[in-house]
């Protein structure tokens, strides 16, 4: 997997406001581009997520349905989360893999970052394979705003799901969906 693409140099003329939500800023920023036009971005900076396709040791696929209110409607994910201050990518997503799906795993395997929104945010989502699969007696609580359900599939019924539309996943979910399968030899 190639590593991220090296950053080109631009100049930051004006940060013409800028809002903080919780984890997430929004700014709008006036930039001279790296080919000398000037121009106005609007962008979310984000501290960076962490994503985990979990396989159980009978070859199901571990999801969630979660609701998400900007669509209005519950979508399946992988679970995944964004990351603390100060916290490595794996450590996160062990951390989430238990608060949302009430699973840990033994064997993680890297499946590489990927850029979701590269067009308006600066988000970077660190991808693993999740293996070995043991269920929590005790799972820690998720948090409170979380509305999800724990949905196991056949990676079969995956594709069918992905490939008949009956389903929506999101783009990040995709995405690391094809890298676990390459890896996976499916």
């Amino acid at each position: 997997m190639a590593p991220l693409p090296s950053p080109e140099p631009f100049e930051l003329l004006d940060t013409v406001e800028a809002v903080d939500v919780g984890k997430l800023r929004f700014e709008r920023n006036r930039i001279k581009l790296p080919m000398g036009v000037e121009a106005t971005f609007g962008m979310i900076r984000h501290p960076g997520a962490s994503l985990a396709v979990p396989i159980s040791d009978n070859g199901q696929v571990v999801l969630l349905r979660q609701y998400r209110f900007a669509v209005q409607a519950r979508l399946l994910e992988f679970p995944a989360g964004t990351l603390e201050e100060g916290e490595e990518p794996l450590e996160s997503m062990k951390r989430e893999l238990g608060e949302e799906a009430g699973y840990c795993a033994a064997k993680w395997d890297v499946l590489g970052p990927m850029l979701p929104c590269p067009g308006y945010s600066d988000e970077v989502i660190h991808c693993f394979l999740a293996r070995e699969l043991t269920p929590l007696e005790n799972p820690p609580a998720g948090d409170d705003d979380e509305d999800l359900e724990v949905v196991l599939m056949s990676p079969l019924q995956l594709d069918a799901a992905l490939a008949s539309g009956d389903e929506w996943l999101d783009g990040k979910s995709v995405t690391a969906w094809f890298r676990a399968k390459q890896l996976l030899g499916l």
